[in-house]
């Protein structure tokens, strides 16, 4: 099998992480994202992985090289000249995804999930139509393009309905497909969209299916969301692979789910959690108080700060007695004062903050 992975372009959703480095190879669980998805792909038999981009793939080269040798799976680049949307790269790709008769996958390179490709791949050729796409049950439908079956039909699709005002169903596009090649045939070399224009003409020769993702999900592309992602799968992982998490019998652990790279360092009379990420490298100070947030590779918290809801980028550090909440995210290499508050500042790589950022503001 076969799979295409939408990557895109600079990333400019989740600043200023991605100056430093291409989204997908910013780390989400103590793992670049990329590397979620690759391990997942080849564990349900996928053998060739393109990844759909049109920004610096040069970046990304070398820890790509390293997944097709742990992984045994061909990872090729597909570079866009100018943005095709998410049908054109399917297009583009054609000479891997269309080299055979297998069917393959697309998914976008920000979703987070507990991707169910084999359960997929045996939906798919049970019901025997060209296409399946995941989907998701939301609270409020209203802001999401929402699936609608046909009527008596559990699975084939009808159409979808952008953000609807009266209430027509509550499932959503999650970003996950899976297609016969035949679906390269619909499709034509130019800037097109999967949603609006492939999957209508799918639906109308009722050829598309949805099922229904079961666990967490979450589009992980915007700093907010990379926190509530972050949370889901901490405690996904505490119920399928609770080992891997700091154990809550830790004196220093507040409410469970708290991962912790085995060369980080904590201090004394901390609390951590619940929902906390500490990369490698990371330094703890005694007596900080961590929760809801993310410490990337080398990152320094000193004594007695306070941080919540925030992303501390590699190799920055996080000023005595600091406080610093509100979706705040700190790029590479910035130094925050000693007791600074950062009240959702988003700080650009190399910077240093020595005033209050009391409104919450993009400091260059």
């Amino acid at each position: 099998m076969k799979a295409l992975i939408l990557v895109g372009g600079f990333g400019t959703r989740l600043r200023p992480l991605t100056l430093s480095k291409p989204k997908p190879l910013v780390e989400f669980a103590n793992r670049p994202m990329i590397q979620h998805q690759v391990e997942a792909l080849t564990a349900a038999g996928v053998t060739d992985i393109v990844l759909a981009v049109n920004y610096r793939p040069e970046i990304m080269e070398g820890a790509l090289k390293e997944y097709s040798k742990q992984y045994n799976v061909n990872i090729t680049f597909s570079v866009e000249q100018e943005p095709l949307g998410t049908a054109g790269p399917l297009k583009l790709a054609e000479n891997v995804l269309g080299k055979d008769d297998s069917p393959f996958f697309v998914l976008n390179a920000d979703v987070i999930c507990n991707y169910p490709f084999k359960e997929m791949a045996a939906f798919h050729k049970a019901h025997g139509d060209e296409g399946t796409i995941i989907v998701t049950k939301v609270e409020e439908p209203s802001k999401y393009g929402v699936v609608v079956h046909r009527e008596n039909h559990p699975s084939r699709i009808d159409r979808f309905v952008e953000k609807p005002v009266e209430f027509v169903g509550n499932r959503i596009n999650a970003g996950i497909y899976i297609f016969n090649t035949s679906v390269l045939n619909r499709i034509e070399l130019r800037p097109t969209s999967i949603e609006q224009e492939t999957f209508p003409a799918i639906c109308k020769d009722g050829q598309l299916h949805s099922m229904d993702l079961e666990g967490f999900w979450m589009d992980v592309g915007q700093p907010k969301d990379f926190l509530s992602g972050t949370c889901l799968y901490l405690s996904s992982l505490q119920k399928r692979h609770a080992k891997e998490l700091t154990p809550v019998s830790e004196p220093f652990v507040y409410g469970g789910n708290v991962l912790i790279h085995p060369t980080a360092k904590v201090g004394q009379n901390c609390r951590i959690g619940p929902n906390v990420t500490i990369g490698p490298g990371c330094v703890v100070g005694d007596g900080v108080r961590l929760q809801r947030c993310v410490l990337l590779k080398d990152s320094k918290v000193k004594d007695h700060a306070w941080v919540k809801s925030t992303i501390v980028g590699w190799g920055s550090t996080v000023g005595r007695w600091a406080r610093l909440e509100n979706t705040t995210v700190l790029g590479e290499d910035v130094t925050i004062g000693d007791e600074i508050y950062v009240n959702g500042g988003s700080v650009l790589p190399h910077k240093s903050i020595k005033a209050n950022v009391e409104v919450p503001s993009i400091i260059m």
